[in-house]
């Protein structure tokens, strides 16, 4: 299933193994991307930097103050439901062995994509630049991330 046609089509969790189903690898990206999506889409709240160290701008040009800025697209608050799934999703990351943190990060990193424009805030040649890698490399260790969720998944027990 690919990422397009899996937002089209609502989505439901699939038990493990329960019920014949078994979670393959391309359902746990989806389920990362998604929760990835909704975690970014979550509203920032509580008190700002700006509020402690008093820089708080008080004089406003004429434009801003009548709300003729640019208005700035913010995506809509995500459901309980999407939060659970969210929270159910990013509990797979730690089913990677601690030992290989290096896949844990790659996986992490993939999975944040923008909830308005659905683009991954990490595409693989930053994640190759950041790691210090070469972007295939980062794909296999992607893939290789994945592959261990979804043995842990499948696994009986």
């Amino acid at each position: 299933m690919t990422r397009s046609s899996a937002l089209t089509t609502p989505m439901l969790p699939r038990p493990a193994v329960a019920d014949g189903y078994e979670i393959d690898a391309d359902y746990v990206v989806y389920r990362l991307e998604e929760a990835g999506a909704t975690l970014l889409a979550l509203p920032g709240t509580g008190w700002t930097t700006q509020l402690r160290t008093s820089s708080l701008e008080i004089v406003r040009t004429a434009l801003e103050a009548y709300g003729w800025g640019e208005a700035r697209i913010r995506p809509p608050v995500p459901s309980a439901e999407k939060i659970t799934r969210m929270d159910e999703a990013m509990g797979w990351i730690p089913l990677i062995p601690l030992d290989r943190y290096v896949l844990r990060r790659v996986v992490g990193a993939r999975s944040l994509v923008h909830p308005v424009t659905d683009r991954h805030l990490f595409p693989w040649r930053r994640l190759g630049k950041a790691l210090g890698a070469d972007h295939k490399a980062i794909q296999r260790w992607h893939a290789q991330g994945i592959g261990m969720i979804v043995a842990a998944l499948n696994a009986p027990g």
